[in-house]
This record gives C-alpha cells, sequence and structure tokens, in this order.
C-alpha cells in the first residue's frame, strides 16, 4: 500500500484536531457541548485549566484551552453555570501552565 502525502496530511488534521482544547462560552445552556463549574479551591476541581495565548498550543486533552472568538472555531462549546451541582465537569484556572491537567480522569471523555 502506498502512503500519499494527502492521506498523512488527512490523518494527522484529523487526529490533531480531535485533541483539541479550542474551547467557546456560549450564551446558553442549550447550545453547550459541556457545562462547567468554576469551584473555588483546586482539589475541588476535576480538571485544572491554564488559559493559552495562541491555539497551537491548546493541542491535546491535558487543560490547556484557548479560548476562540467564534463558536464555529471550538472544538468544544462550554457553558458556565451558576451551581456545581448543574455542571458536568467542574474546573479550576491554575496561574501557570505547568500546573494544568486532570484530577479525575473518568471525566476525561467530556473533552474530547
Amino acid at each position: 500500500m502506498k502512503i500519499t502525502p494527502l492521506f498523512l496530511v488527512f490523518f494527522f488534521g484529523i487526529h490533531s484536531y480531535s485533541y483539541s482544547q479550542k474551547t467557546f462560552s456560549v450564551a446558553y445552556e442549550n447550545q453547550a457541548d459541556v457545562k462547567v463549574f468554576v469551584v473555588q479551591y483546586e482539589n475541588q476541581a476535576d480538571l485544572k485549566v491554564f488559559k493559552v495565548g495562541y491555539g497551537n498550543q491548546a493541542t491535546q486533552n491535558e487543560g490547556k484551552w484557548f479560548f476562540v472568538d467564534y463558536a464555529n472555531q471550538a472544538n468544544k462549546k462550554i457553558f458556565f453555570v451558576k451551581y456545581a451541582n448543574q455542571a458536568d465537569l467542574k474546573i479550576y484556572f491554575v496561574k501557570y501552565e505547568n500546573q494544568a491537567g486532570w484530577l479525575n480522569n473518568s471525566k476525561k471523555q467530556l473533552m474530547y
């Protein structure tokens, strides 16, 4: 079987797309893929999130999020809920990139 450059571009393009963390915050709950609650303390979170400055820095499901300007640019649309019991995912925003990551691996599929 001969592998063409087009196949490689397609394969790696789909692979990196499926793991990226480009997010968009929607205005209404029914528009969201995931409902998110921001917790006050790190140990209450399922995921520690670091907001990156560029989209290419948010390439894997490891808590580095890039907030896009338009919904059609996002891989996941999120809605911030008022109460923890309404959330699918509880997050905590960290100050440093190396602090980002999952604390509750059972919720990891929410961001794929």
